[in-house]
């Protein structure tokens, strides 16, 4: 390939990259006190660029002796931003296994929140998020982006929250979104005895990698849902080994092994 068109890829790339960098950064800060502080600079900078193409020598003189603390102001400044992007690239599929480590925690919020539910007979339907993006199902919800804790799970699901109908969607260790609407199972083998949870769990559960927690209303039983097989009536260790089992054994490590399959619960006629 010809020199001078190798030349112009790679400003082509520089620029592309460049710019990439410039709109994630935009995308941090907008809607914070930094996007302030981020259009103060960008003036900064379009001042020096007017100060060299019109040789304005004491702007100029200026400019270059800011050049030499550029770098320090810019981490001090955008020190919270800078650590969430890096914490959001940390996060994703390539760099993270969920549920490990720190994200002990997140399970036994998790798990705290159900067996509340389960004792107050609050009806529950917690969808823990893998590989598989749910998007659409979160777009049917309302937006929420909260840390995951029991306390708020439970409120969530209280008889009284505008939210408590439909299913909570959690990606890693936030509440992404609430009151989502989840697609029924179409298996004309799925128990008919099955409540509305129970059946939007399964159906989430046929189309998507995801794990499925439902807290009947009617007798506060805890299920499991995942890869179309329903798992009822676990209780708190039980539900906790299984979540364990679903988000540490990756199906690209080794099989995973048949769940148990147990008789359906009765019928409850809530919406879900």
């Amino acid at each position: 390939m010809h020199p001078v068109h190798d030349l112009w890829l790679l400003d082509a790339l520089d620029i592309l990259l460049v710019a990439a960098l410039f709109y994630r950064l935009l995308i941090l800060v907008k809607g914070t006190r930094s996007a302030q502080m981020f259009v103060g600079l960008g003036v900064i900078m379009l001042v020096g660029l007017v100060a060299d193409y019109f040789d304005l020598l004491a702007v100029r003189w200026i400019m270059d002796s800011l050049k030499t603390v550029w770098l320090i102001v810019f981490v001090i400044l955008f020190q919270p931003e800078l650590r969430h992007a890096l914490a959001q690239i940390g996060r994703t599929r390539y760099f993270r296994s969920f549920l490990r480590g720190e994200n002990y925690g997140v399970l036994g919020e998790i798990v705290r929140a159900v067996e509340a539910l389960a004792q107050r007979r609050h009806g529950g339907l917690l969808v823990l998020e893998r590989n598989v993006g749910l998007r659409n199902f979160v777009e049917t919800g309302t937006r929420l982006d909260a840390k995951v804790t029991a306390e708020l799970l439970v409120t969530l699901f209280s008889p009284g929250s505008p939210l408590h109908d439909g299913a909570v969607i959690i990606r890693e260790d936030h509440v992404v979104a609430a009151s989502c609407i989840l697609p029924l199972s179409s298996n004309p083998r799925t128990a008919i005895a099955l409540g509305t949870r129970h059946r939007a769990a399964i159906g989430l559960s046929e189309e998507t990698d995801a794990a499925i927690v439902v807290v009947s209303e009617q007798t506060g039983a805890i299920s499991v849902a995942y890869r179309g097989v329903l798992l009822q009536r676990l209780d708190e260790g039980a539900l906790r080994s299984e979540l364990s089992r679903i988000f540490r054994i990756r199906p690209q490590d080794e099989p995973e092994p048949e769940p148990r399959r147990e008789p359906a619960e009765p019928a409850e006629h809530i919406a879900g």
